[in-house]
């Protein structure tokens, strides 16, 4: 039987979703207006000034909930640009997402965003709020793959910085950024284990380490004032020299919002900061696992660069995404809960 939508009010909204080492990624087809603006960042600040209820309505629960994650495709002024991308979340819209990029790039092969594809690997050029962000996607015999991508420059931008925190007293925390900045903190100091702690005691710990950061350290960013704010804290086994061992980490970011992935964002930071202390040389693959789930992403430094006046590298992120379905949600003139809840 041919699936019919019931009489509804506004525009269909269109997705497909998809997962990256089980973190949700809901991408938009159709439904959206047009989003004014011309660059990436200047349509990341239209969205939130004026389309922000779209973001609830797929975001927020009945459609989605707490930890869903969401990217909207737009045109770039970049002209090697194959699709530009604002991220959102429980919170408004982020700069970078390493898992959304690898599901982007899948996405972008095979619904036809890019030229005739190529094997063994498909560049797709995906531009950021952040910047450009080139991903190289497997693809043979007409099946996409495997995803790996190249991050803006990324550096450390403090260390062994001491912060009060709520509850916890002075804790000595590193400040990273990848495509967005992260605060770091091995699980330990909290007495906490990032793979068997509950998710729970994770969260308060990195929200009260993310407030504290914000409110006691100024961040600043070489290129643009829109990417100096602190995205989340990220929770280690504290395992940063390299080894071939998994290292393990949890992320929490925005409002309370946790990671079901490594965090490709979080892993290019991670590596930047490992490379900052001399812990990882450049071309030395980690393997980084999710505390949540288990899933893993690799990442290495592969060049050194600069970004203003910080020394900086260019981190290659890798791993999967999958499908998971694809929807058509509508809002009926009844529905008082329409434009979306959460739940905490």
């Amino acid at each position: 039987m041919e699936m019919q939508l019931p009489p509804h009010e506004g525009d269909e909204l269109s997705v497909v979703d998809m997962h990256t080492g089980g973190e949700p990624l809901r991408i938009v087809l159709g439904g959206y207006p047009e989003v004014k603006g011309d660059s990436v960042l200047s349509k990341r600040r239209y969205v939130r000034e004026h389309l922000d209820h779209l973001r609830r309505l797929l975001m927020f629960e009945p459609r989605g909930h707490y930890d869903m994650y969401g990217a909207l495709i737009v045109d770039s002024e970049v002209p090697e640009a194959d699709l530009g991308v604002l991220f959102m979340h429980n919170e408004g819209y982020s700069t970078m997402c390493g898992h959304a990029v690898i599901a982007l790039g899948r996405f972008a092969v095979d619904y036809k965003l890019v030229k005739e594809p190529q094997s063994p690997e498909t560049q797709v050029n995906i531009h950021c709020p952040c910047g450009l962000v080139r991903a190289f996607v497997e693809y043979s015999e007409g099946k996409s793959g495997a995803v790996r991508f190249l991050s803006v420059p990324a550096f450390a931008f403090a260390t062994d910085v001491m912060v009060t925190v709520e509850g916890f007293g002075e804790v000595m925390v590193d400040i990273s950024y990848g495509g967005a900045f992260y605060a770091f903190v091995d699980a330990q100091r909290f007495g906490l284990d990032v793979t068997k702690s509950r998710t729970r005691d994770l969260v308060d710990a990195a929200t009260a380490v993310t407030k504290a950061v914000k409110s006691q350290v100024k961040l600043h960013h070489p290129t643009s004032d829109d990417l100096a704010f602190l995205y989340g804290t990220i929770l280690t086994d504290g395992k940063d020299e390299y080894s071939l061992e998994p290292t393990a980490n949890v992320c929490v970011f925005a409002e309370a919002q946790v990671d079901r992935s490594p965090t490709g964002s979080g892993v290019t930071a991670r590596v930047a900061l490992q490379h900052h202390r001399g812990l990882i040389q450049l071309n030395q693959t980690r393997t980084f696992q999710s505390g949540a789930t288990g899933s893993q992403f690799t990442g290495r430094a592969v060049e050194e660069t600069r970004c203003g006046d910080f020394k900086a590298v260019v981190v290659e992120v890798a791993g999967r995404a999958f499908y998971t379905g694809v929807s058509r949600f509508v809002q009926e003139p009844e529905d008082k809960l329409t434009h979306g809840f959460l739940l905490k």
